[in-house]
This record gives C-alpha cells, structure tokens and sequence, in this order.
C-alpha cells in the first residue's frame, strides 16, 4: 500500500497551501449534467477502478486537493466535481432542467450524481455531508452504481438532521432555511474554525462565485432528509461512516446510525472535514474498504 500506520503523522504534517493547486497531472473539464455543466476534475490511471468524491454544501472539488494523489497513487481515476450552484458549477441550476424550475431540490442533485455515476464503469463513493444525504437516495434506488460508499461527516439522521446538532440542535427548528444558511455562512467567513490563513482566503473567494439561493435551498434539503436507512442496508453496498471527533453532531449519533446501516465507522481526531486535515487517515481506511472488494493492491 502507498500509505502506512504513518498516516496520522502525515496528517499533522499538512502546511498552510494553497488549495486551488492540483496535483501535476490533474486535468480540469466539466460534466455536462442534467442541470448544466458541473466542474470536475481527474487524476489517475484507473487500473484498479473509479472514484467519485462529491463535495457538500458550500464546498467545491478542492476540499479533495490532498485526497487526490493518493488514491490515483493507489491505481485509481479519481474525480471530484463542484455540485451545481457551488463555486465553478455556480451556473448549474433549476432554470435549466426542462421543464425548468424555480428550486435546487432532491431531484435535482439525485438527477446530476447519477448521470455522473452513469457515465463511467461503476465506483467508490464518497458523499460528503449533503452529498452523503443524496448518495444515501441514489444508492437506495440504484445499488449497482456503487462499488461502496464513503459517507464522510454527513449527518446521522433523517428528517431534520440539524436536530441533533452538538448544544444548539434544539433550537435549530425555530430557525428557517435561510437564517440556519445565514447562520452557517457567517461562522465559516469568520472563521469560527480557525483554520490557516491559505485555506480561509480560498474559502472566501468561493463565497464569491458560489449562488446564495443553492446554499438556502440545500439548508431546506437537510430539514427534510428522507429516511432511507433500511433500503441502504438492504442495498448491500459496502460502507464506510468517517467523521472527526469534533464534528458538528455526536460521535454517538454516527456510530448508532452506521449500525443502523450496516456500514463499518471510522473516526479522526479532528472536526467536520477529514478530507483537509485528516486525508492520509481517510484514504487509508477507504483503501482497506477497497481492497475488500477490488482485491489486495500489489506491495
């Protein structure tokens, strides 16, 4: 394997950079989607196979910048994708399905996430909070998409996920979708965080690009998760629940719904986004996930 029992060290290492930098050899294209075109970007040979990493609310492809070299150093393609009305897909949207609509809603991110899936061999994937929620529908519906799947900090819950927020989840039903979006966007521009100087800079830019009606809407989205949990476990796709710690909801809530899914738990010493500071830690243990269905990597 190309990472070792060193993958927490390797982790604390991470310097401050510059996340809009991509690994030499990265191609930059878009995918044109049901909703318009979504910016993607590739990396890998794809020997050993497919894997698709989609992003969350207010994120982007380069929450995956250090997520990328290791899997394609691994024998993957690797590809990650802006979701439409974030960042680079910011003119992806309802007003170009047809018939056109007025909202981002479940249709929408399901219709676009499975064209992607559809336009490869089958793949790893990993959802990544409300791209974990969409690819928990897809998979209920379309288990044969699916190598396995990573649900990396995506909320442990159904219904109005928020609920369960750590010390402010009770209160999070008095609040809209626009003042819970307000509310998330003003932590993360001020940093509430703290993460390096190089990484909120980036964040603040893609503020900038990404459209504000598709944050709201999303917000919306996540008070009104689905519940599919039996019809994920019944899907028998591997599964892997990866969190920090310190994540936005409980490490209780996410083992008790990783049994309730039948999926295997990982957890980091760090917040809501392993993929930035925990990357060697996560792509270690979707490796040993891979491997268990790809077969043993040559050493």
């Amino acid at each position: 394997m190309t990472l070792t029992d060193d993958a927490r060290e390797r982790d604390a290492a991470i310097p401050d950079l510059d996340w809009r930098v991509f690994p030499a050899g990265t191609v930059r294209d878009h995918f044109s989607a049901p909703s318009g075109r979504l910016a993607r970007v590739g990396l890998g040979s794809g020997a050993r196979g497919r894997v698709v990493l989609f992003p969350g609310v207010t994120g982007s492809k380069e929450d995956f910048t250090l997520m990328l070299p290791l899997l394609a150093e691994a024998g993957y393609r690797v590809e990650a994708y802006d979701l439409a009305g974030q960042y680079e897909s910011r003119d992806a949207g309802p007003e170009n399905l047809d018939p056109p609509r007025a909202r981002y809603d479940y249709p929408l991110f399901i219709n676009d996430l499975t064209a992607v899936l559809e336009s490869g061999p089958r793949a790893h994937v990993l959802g990544y909070s409300f791209a974990g929620l969409v690819s928990q529908l897809i998979v209920a519906a379309r288990p044969e998409l699916f190598s396995s799947l990573t649900l990396l900090s995506t909320p442990p819950a159904t219904g109005q996920v928020f609920r369960g927020v750590k010390r402010i989840g009770r209160f999070s039903s008095l609040a809209g979708p626009r003042s819970g979006a307000s509310l998330m966007l003003w932590g993360i521009r001020n940093n509430l965080n703290r993460v390096p100087p190089q990484r909120i800079a980036f964040v603040r830019e893609r503020f900038a690009l990404t459209r504000r009606e598709s944050v709201d809407h999303i917000v919306g989205l996540m008070m009104r998760m689905p519940d599919v949990a039996d019809a994920v476990r019944a899907a028998s796709v591997p599964t892997l629940v990866a969190t920090g710690a310190h994540d936005l909801w409980p490490t209780e809530q996410y083992l008790s719904y990783a049994q309730s899914i039948g999926a295997q738990v990982a957890v980091y010493e760090t917040g809501h986004s392993p993929c930035e500071t925990a990357p060697h830690q996560l792509v270690r243990d979707m490796l040993a996930m891979f491997a268990e269905i790809d077969g043993p990597m040559d050493r």
